[in-house]
Formats: C-alpha cells, sequence, structure tokens
C-alpha cells in the first residue's frame, strides 16, 4: 500500500471511530448524572404500616421479649386446645427468670418457674433450673399392648411436681451434650370425662402403679449431633441423638431405665421450594425385669408420632416410628404446608421391633412458623381408627 493510500485509511478510521467514542463518552457522563443526582436524594428505607405491625407482631409472638407474653407449649398430651402466657426478666444480655402457666379446654393446667443463662463460656453452654406443677384432668389408657381396642379406653388424672437443672452443652462439628437432674413426683387420680376412670377398669397386673403414687429423681444424659438452625423450625440439617433416663423411685419399687435414639434429616429441592423431612426414633427398655408404671411406658399417638391416633393410644416397654414429609414452601417467613406418611408399634419384646403389623397413616397439614418456632400446626391424618385433627404448637420434627 502506497504512502498516500495509507495515509487516506487512517484519515477514514478517525473519522468512523471519532462519534462513536464521543457518543460513548456522551453515556457515560449521561449515567454519572444521573447517579450524583439519585445519591442528593437517597435516604433510608421506611417500611410500611403494615410492615411494622408485622414485625411488632413476629417479635411478641416468637421473640424473647421482656415482660408479659403468649406461651405456645401443651400442658400435657391429650389436653386440646390450650392458651397460656408468661413474664420474663433479664438480668444482663443473657440471663432470665421467667413465670408462665398454661391452661386448655379439658382443664389441664401448668405452671413453671424458671432461670436461664444462655451462651456461657463463648456461647457453647445454656443452664436452667426449673420448678413446675402440672394438673392432666383426662389421661386416655387404653391398655398395655399394640393390639388393645379403641373401645377400651379409660381416662385417669395425674398430678405432677417436678424441679430440677438442666444444662447443654454445643461444641465443635455441631456435637451437642445434654444433661439434666430432676425430682418427679406423680399424685394418680380417677379420671374425668365420659369415659370410665382407669382404676374401676383395670388393675395393678394391667396398668402397673395404678395403686401407688411414685416420686423419682430422673437422671438424663443424652448427646448427638445437630446442624439444624434450630429445632422448633427448620428447612434444612439434621439432628441424631442417643439418650439415656434413669427413674430412681424413692420406695425402689418402680426403678426402670430408657435408652432413646432419635434421628431427624431435613432434605431441601430447588432453593427450598420443596424439602423432604425424615423422622425415625426407637424407644426400649433395656432391662426386662424392670417394672414401669403404666403412665410412663413408651407411647405412640399423639400430634408428633401416629398423627391419626389420639393421645397415648398405645403404650407398651418398647416402641418404634418413623414418618416422612414432603412439604412445600407458599411462604419462607410464614407458611409451609406437607402431604405426610407416619407408621409404629409398640411391643412388649426388644426383638419384636420390626416392621411387621406397623400402625400407619397419611395426611395433609399447614404449619405458620417464624424462622425458629412453630406456633401453629395443624395436621389431618387419617388411619385405620378413622381420621383425627391436630392443632399443635410445635413442629412435628
Amino acid at each position: 500500500m502506497t504512502p498516500p493510500l495509507r495515509l487516506a485509511v487512517a484519515v477514514a478510521l478517525v473519522i468512523a471511530v471519532a462519534p462513536a467514542a464521543s457518543a460513548q463518552d456522551s453515556r457515560v457522563d449521561v449515567i454519572a448524572q444521573a447517579q450524583a443526582e439519585k445519591a442528593q436524594h437517597l435516604a433510608p428505607y421506611v417500611p410500611s404500616r403494615a410492615e411494622e405491625i408485622a414485625a411488632q407482631v413476629q417479635r411478641q409472638l416468637l421473640g424473647d421479649p421482656s415482660g408479659f407474653y403468649p406461651w405456645f407449649d401443651s400442658v400435657y398430651g391429650g389436653g386440646g386446645f390450650t392458651m397460656g402466657a408468661g413474664y420474663r426478666r433479664f438480668a444482663g444480655d443473657r440471663t432470665f427468670w421467667d413465670a408462665r402457666g398454661l391452661y386448655s379446654v379439658k382443664s389441664y393446667k401448668r405452671l413453671e418457674l424458671r432461670t436461664i443463662s444462655l451462651g456461657l463460656a463463648h456461647d457453647h453452654v445454656n443452664l436452667q433450673a426449673i420448678g413446675g406443677w402440672r394438673d392432666a384432668t383426662q389421661v386416655s389408657f387404653y391398655g398395655v399392648g399394640g393390639g388393645t381396642s379403641k373401645d377400651a379406653k379409660s381416662n385417669f388424672g395425674m398430678q405432677q411436681f417436678y424441679a430440677g437443672a438442666d444444662a447443654v452443652v454445643r461444641g465443635r462439628a455441631k456435637s451437642i451434650l445434654e444433661a439434666s437432674l430432676r425430682f418427679e413426683d406423680y399424685v394418680i387420680k380417677s379420671g374425668s370425662g365420659s369415659s370410665p376412670s382407669t382404676e374401676t377398669v383395670f388393675t395393678p397386673p394391667t396398668a402397673p402403679g395404678i395403686d401407688s403414687d411414685p416420686a423419682f429423681l430422673h437422671t438424663t444424659i443424652g448427646g448427638g449431633f445437630d446442624t439444624r438452625k434450630a429445632g422448633g423450625y427448620a428447612r434444612r440439617g439434621g439432628a441424631y441423638t442417643l439418650t439415656y433416663d434413669n427413674w430412681a423411685d424413692r420406695d425402689q419399687t418402680y426403678d426402670f431405665d430408657r435408652v432413646t435414639a432419635e434421628a431427624v434429616q431435613h432434605f431441601p429441592i430447588l432453593r427450598e421450594n420443596w424439602v423432604v423431612s425424615l423422622h425415625g426414633m426407637v424407644v426400649t427398655t433395656p432391662d426386662d425385669q424392670d417394672q414401669v408404671p403404666f403412665f410412663l411406658l413408651p407411647s405412640l399417638g399423639s400430634g408428633s408420632t401416629l398423627r391419626a391416633y389420639p393421645s397415648w393410644r398405645f403404650r407398651d416397654r418398647h416402641s418404634m416410628l418413623m414418618s416422612g414429609e414432603w412439604r412445600w414452601i407458599p411462604s419462607r417467613l410464614a407458611m409451609d404446608m406437607a402431604v405426610f406418611y407416619d407408621a409404629g408399634k409398640v411391643t412388649s419384646r426388644r426383638e419384636d421391633l420390626d416392621f411387621d403389623g406397623l400402625k400407619t397413616d397419611v395426611g395433609v397439614g399447614v404449619r405458620f412458623h417464624s424462622p425458629t418456632a412453630t406456633p401453629l400446626r395443624i395436621d389431618v391424618a387419617h388411619g385405620s381408627e378413622g381420621l383425627n385433627i391436630v392443632f399443635s404448637g410445635s413442629a412435628a420434627f
């Protein structure tokens, strides 16, 4: 290419590129000017009145406020719809005392006074001292064993005083260690309600402890791993624990031990739009010679075990439970819906804890929750004995 031709090509390129570069510079200037004007009008986000009300309700109902607050819990299984309230007062950032009470539609009552210290030893240790009293007026008893009839239902009254201390230690790798020591004093009374009172239908051989009011020193030691954000509500993670309990009877008549193995795992799907939740639990009385009061036998049937069966429907020395849920999360902050399946059995011999003769149910449910708690759960379940509707103030598992 000759020098004159090269010069002509260079001039043409400069003429072609210059307008594009000028346009680019103009766009950059416009964007910069717009950002500068926007920065002059920046202001902190002001939530709407509805958002303020929702946040306040969540803090009062589901947080840990000082002062008065509603208490969502159960007096005792089978007590029906329950209402409660408490008063909490902090002494520093991590220690508070708490007085609270519950009352149910079946006249079940529960009162507690406790003091708690949280996050000790660099957020690894929680301590609690607690004392309380409960009165359950019509606890169901159908007899011992998995083959009892629903028509054999009877009711008994039970009052319990308890006092003691608990410790929870969280270590590395999400490990957890729990220990507690409590004094528990039981008084067994005649039941109320439309069913016959238990002592008029059953005898000490068929309902051990029906004629006594035992008092125990109850020791619990447990440990395992818990990767959930919170036990009250979780969409991922799991908990795997092994727990040993000993009830030492003051009169040495009903001394007995219990071992509980439990596993919970949540599998999130598609950024937690759906969750598969699984639960398994085995409860066993290791020594066949131990005498266990009928009202402290392992049991199935309730809003957190076999949900189509009423509370305390099946009781025996050993029990096994398996549950699975397919959960849909329409609102990450407020509500889940679920389809679930439960299967389990109770047996008098540990070797009979197999998959033969399982009691099963299926159902659907809705749960209203916060990031760490489930104050209202409604499940509708169907099993071999019909339909059952569950209203609960806690997660199923």
